[in-house]
């Protein structure tokens, strides 16, 4: 159904951090068994705004994101993914992409499939086309998979796009389930309470981490299999006893694996800091996303914050919170 085509939408899209499951997202291993994911949307976003511009601007595409961008036509544009998502839903010139994010880019939070979400719903909502959100997920897919030819798997985009906690099921035949968990508020609220996360300050190209993740996922296909028979452990654990500690220790045994699965998941340096914050008191935790740097994501109880904080006091905490939300518009107008 249409709506009337918009001048102006500025949507956001939250960023997500992964519990167990990660890499079985990936084609190479889906496409030979089930892949599942258990992870959570977080109120850390990305804020996409698209504006037709007036005549005066000339016949251009203007791109302002860590750069400017001022080009004749969508094929010169530099920013890939704007690029890419420009070709699938188009709109002409003259027309104003402008981006922002609360977390810097290699974070292993998801940002590039985050920021395909947020911009493929905007033009969508420009064209004046109300589609779902399997279709704004699969067209993430299709740009960053297909059209990119990256290493990447289906997690992220369909996190980002439904926002929320959720067991995410991965087909043979590329179709995505998306299982939300009925935990209730204060379950929620106490899990997160038993989170803390630290930037490493290591920004890395996951792309690099998961081609060699693809390339090795017929030796690891049975570590592969065994973190995501993790997911259903873990959502039993969160629905029945809910545990916080076997929360974390199942995490823990989760990250041992992750990182023998390739040489660059994790480095001395890592190392030290996650087991400064086991000896500090956490149950357990992980390098978000592919590895190799951005966000330490620990589980532990509230009293050994203060510890795990000073053991990792050359690093920089952030806060985070539970997002119920999807991608979504939060300014439209019609001229």
């Amino acid at each position: 159904m249409k709506k009337p085509v918009l001048e102006y939408v500025t949507t956001c899209a939250p960023l997500r951090i992964s519990f167990v499951g990660g890499g079985t997202d990936l084609p190479s291993f889906y496409q030979k068994s089930v892949g599942s994911v258990l992870s959570t949307s977080i109120d850390k976003r990305i804020y996409v705004t698209v504006k037709k511009m007036g005549k005066l601007y000339g016949n251009n595409y203007r791109l302002n994101y860590s750069e400017t961008e001022i080009v004749p036509s969508i094929d010169q544009i530099q920013n890939i993914i704007a690029r890419e998502c420009l070709q699938l839903v188009p709109i002409a010139s003259p027309l104003y992409i402008g981006t922002v994010a609360d977390i810097p880019a290699g974070s292993g939070l998801g940002s590039s499939s985050c920021f395909a979400v947020g911009l493929l719903k905007a033009l969508h909502l420009m064209r004046g086309e109300n589609v779902s959100n399997i279709q704004i997920a699969e067209e993430a897919c299709y740009i960053e998979m297909n059209a990119l030819n990256r290493p990447v798997g289906k997690q992220d985009h369909y996190a980002s796009t439904f926002g929320g906690m959720n067991v995410l099921k991965f087909q043979s035949d590329g179709r995505v389930q998306v299982e939300p968990l009925q935990l209730g508020l204060p379950r929620i609220t106490k899990l997160f309470k038993h989170l803390l996360i630290f930037w490493t300050a290591i920004s890395r190209d996951a792309g690099e981490i998961l081609s060699e993740q693809k390339a090795k996922t017929g030796n690891k296909f049975d570590v592969l299999s065994e973190m995501r028979d993790q997911v259903s452990l873990l959502q039993n654990i969160l629905t029945t006893d809910f545990s916080i500690k076997k929360f974390g220790q199942m995490m823990h045994e989760g990250w041992l694996m992750k990182r023998g699965l390739t040489s660059k998941i994790t480095s001395s340096k890592i190392d030290k800091w996650y087991g400064d914050a086991l000896r500090a008191g956490a149950y357990g935790g992980k390098l978000c996303g592919a590895g190799g740097g951005g966000f330490l994501l620990f589980v532990a109880p509230p009293d050994s914050h203060d510890a795990i904080r000073r053991a990792l006091s050359d690093l920089q905490e952030e806060d985070i919170n539970f997002e119920p939300h999807g991608v979504r518009s939060i300014v439209d107008i019609t001229f």
